[in-house]
């Protein structure tokens, strides 16, 4: 079997590390322990933690054992890594709540029976803690000066940074010491904006214990403008499909700009590099065929081949004949409500096509409506109770984005 070090290096998912031959050597040689920390906060895992969990499942299937480390201690916290503002305070019990959504959504990748990975909760230890004990054994391993140096502060000390949040360093460190402790773990891995956080963990565990343990970031998902990807008009890319249907996730990966496809293939799917290296040969149109591949593999990925197969469908039968499909994105809009008609914009608000009636207005004025084929062009268009003899109106929003719409 390959040095799955080897098939993260090839794929493009390794950022950084903090000995890069050791490291190598090590997954080459023993079965390794590993953590990547998630933050509940929210009650979904977005694309963001997605590609954490393809690095998860590589490491898995070569033979080394993942720990997911959800914080339910940091997230009480917060870390201030890539933020621009404080992140809002939660209660224990969102907390915990979030913390089960998560198993759920990593096991699909990830493989937790027979202790072939394990879920720990960083609030077991952390929360806990005597603060004066854990100042006067953690604190003093920690140099103010080296900590103001850290990307993660430097770009918010112009906004503030609360005492709170400096914390989170000494916290997230202390989780790779508990960690070496217990379960013999010996590298932590994250997303690039957690580089300062991983040196603070490995430097920790060498001063308290004399252990060498080592740090590997891999890539962010960015466009090649360097834009994070994931970010739709409704918000983040969610996993959970009530937050984010898996139309609209395959959809997403369905128009990813051209430049941004192979990358995608390489970081979020498990295709092997050798049909991706044929894809990567497509030019002009053909490159659909490669943004095809990348969402059925993507969501197939996240949602299961039956909703893949049913996403795959669905944009066949839309872009493909011009055929409406039952799997279309629906809302269903009450009689009561809908009265004798309702205006275009009120109808797109309420199908969430929208984010306000300003952008419905703008979109309407550059030609990017249409109802049922016909483009619109009026502000004021209303959809009319006679324009349902099919049992149906058809939204169509840009060139892509199509959304039916019932009366019930």
């Amino acid at each position: 079997m390959r040095n799955v070090f080897d098939v993260l290096k090839e794929r493009g998912l390794i950022a950084q590390t903090t000995h890069e031959e050791e490291i190598r050597e090590l997954l080459g040689k023993e079965k390794v322990t590993f953590y990547i920390g998630f933050d509940p906060t929210a009650d979904s895992l977005h694309v963001g933690h997605f590609l954490q969990m393809v690095v998860m499942k590589h490491m898995q299937d070569h033979g080394h054992r993942p720990i997911a480390l959800v914080g339910g201690g940091t997230a009480m916290v917060g870390d201030p890594s890539g933020r621009t503002d404080m992140r809002q305070m939660m209660t224990t019990d969102t907390i915990n709540h979030n913390c089960e959504c998560f198993k759920k959504q990593l096991s699909t990748l990830v493989d937790f029976n027979d202790g072939k990975a394990i879920m720990v909760n960083n609030g077991d230890w952390l929360l806990n803690l005597n603060y004066v004990d854990f100042l006067r054994d953690i604190g003093a391993c920690f140099s103010v000066n080296k900590m103001l140096t850290a990307e993660c502060f430097k770009q918010r000390l112009e906004k503030g940074l609360s005492f709170l949040e400096f914390n989170y360093m000494l916290m997230q460190s202390y989780d790779f010491l508990m960690l070496n402790r217990e379960y013999d773990c010996k590298i932590e891995l994250g997303g690039d904006d957690q580089w300062s956080n991983i040196l603070g963990g490995i430097e920790l565990c060498r001063r308290k214990d004399q252990k060498q343990v080592y740090g590997m970031t891999f890539t962010l998902l960015t466009t090649s403008e360097g834009k994070k990807m994931g970010k739709t008009q409704k918000g983040a890319l969610w996993l959970d499909p009530n937050k984010t249907t898996p139309h609209e996730f395959y959809q997403y990966w369905r128009n990813v700009d051209d430049a941004d496809v192979i990358k995608c293939l390489k970081l979020i799917t498990f295709v092997p590099m050798e049909e991706i290296n044929e894809l990567a040969k497509l030019e002009g149109k053909e490159i659909n065929e490669a943004k095809k591949v990348l969402a059925y593999e993507v969501t197939k990925l996240v949602h299961g081949k039956e909703e893949a197969d049913k996403a795959r469908e669905t944009a066949e039968a839309v872009f493909g004949k011009g055929a409406v499909s039952e799997n279309m994105p629906t809302t269903e809009i009450g009689a009561a409500e809908f009265g004798d008609g309702m205006a275009i914009l009120d109808v797109m608000m309420a199908a969430k096509l929208i984010p306000s009636k300003g952008e419905g207005r703008r979109l309407v004025q550059q030609g990017g409506v249409s109802v049922d084929d016909a483009k619109i062009s009026d502000i004021n268009f209303m959809i009319t109770k006679d324009m349902f003899e099919k049992g149906e109106v058809i939204i169509k929003k840009g060139k892509k984005v199509y959304h039916r719409v019932i009366l019930k």
